[in-house]
């Protein structure tokens, strides 16, 4: 089913205030453009494929993957395959987009009644506040009041102790309950940049060379049982957080991602400026995302 002109404009509305905040809460992101621009591996920001973006979620009544798909399905994305985490105590899934230029889409959820029930009182105690669905009273057609939902407070600021007592059991809930729906990660297609750079073990080279920290949860490059999707990120970003109170403290933000599709066999005959999106390896690896999810948590962050 092809997706309006209209709903397609809205889409770009969302997408590009997501990354316009995204961008002022992680500086490794202007670093890494900005050295993409200078070192001559593009010609402009514009022509960096964006692979997909990271969102993460509390799986409880009125929010969770069920609630926050129904703002992308809108725009036409379409719902794929499922992956579970049973050490993270996770479920996620990814979205084909309606465009080729638009990037692919991955939400995470976590299993809150798989925890302990000391952390599912305190999650609970946040997201008891909101009482119904609320993607059911946004206008999905207003991109401005979109992007302003995906940024703003869900359940009140929380407190330290309840950060940290959460923090203990689960990295991925502390991360939510403060970072709510704000962008995890985008990523940066690899595979369609010139030669020297369009591996990801290439492309690795050049972060480093500008100084910039890579995730090292199952060694820096995660690759599919297939070979077929290769991945590398950066360490988070620790923010200056405030919570109630005013209470302070230095915690994990956002991430970069990078990503290598390769081609499948059955299209490896195809002239290289032939090759679409469609002749790469597609959707996503549960071992390799497993790894990069701990972009964000304390053995990275605080290597």
């Amino acid at each position: 089913m092809k997706t309006s002109a209209s709903k397609l404009a809205t889409l770009d509305i969302v997408l590009n205030g997501l990354m316009r905040r995204y961008k002022e809460r992680v500086p490794d992101v202007g670093i890494i453009l900005e050295a993409m621009v200078s070192d001559g591996i593009v010609a402009s920001v514009d022509d960096i494929e964006n692979d997909h973006i990271a969102f993460r979620t509390m799986g409880v009544p009125q929010l969770g993957v069920q609630s926050f798909e129904k703002i992308f399905l809108h725009y036409g994305y379409e719902k794929r395959d499922h992956y579970f985490f049973e050490g993270k105590k996770l479920d996620a899934w990814w979205y084909a987009p309606p465009r080729e230029t638009d990037p692919r889409i991955f939400v995470s959820e976590l299993r809150v009644g798989d925890l302990s029930e000391e952390s599912q009182r305190i999650i609970r105690s946040y997201t008891d506040e909101v009482t119904s669905d609320p993607a059911d009273s946004l206008d999905l057609d207003n991109g401005q009041a979109v992007d302003a939902f995906l940024h703003q407070p869900l359940w009140r600021t929380p407190t330290v102790a309840d950060y940290q007592s959460l923090l203990k059991e689960s990295e991925y809930a502390a991360w939510v309950i403060y970072n709510r729906y704000y962008l995890n990660h985008f990523t940066i297609s690899v595979h369609n940049l010139p030669d020297r750079y369009n591996t990801v073990a290439t492309f690795n080279d050049f972060l480093e060379k500008h100084g910039i920290k890579l995730n090292t949860s199952g060694g820096k490059i995660k690759i599919s049982p297939d070979g077929g999707l290769l991945q590398s990120a950066t360490v988070a970003e620790m923010l200056d957080a405030e919570f109630a109170k005013g209470e302070k403290l230095r915690i994990s933000g956002s991430y970069v991602e990078f990503a290598e599709r390769k081609v499948l066999p059955e299209f490896a005959e195809l002239p290289a400026n032939e090759i679409k999106r469609k002749h790469r390896r597609d959707g996503f690896e549960a071992g390799n995302a497993d790894k990069i999810f701990e972009s964000t948590y304390t053995t990275q962050t605080g290597r």
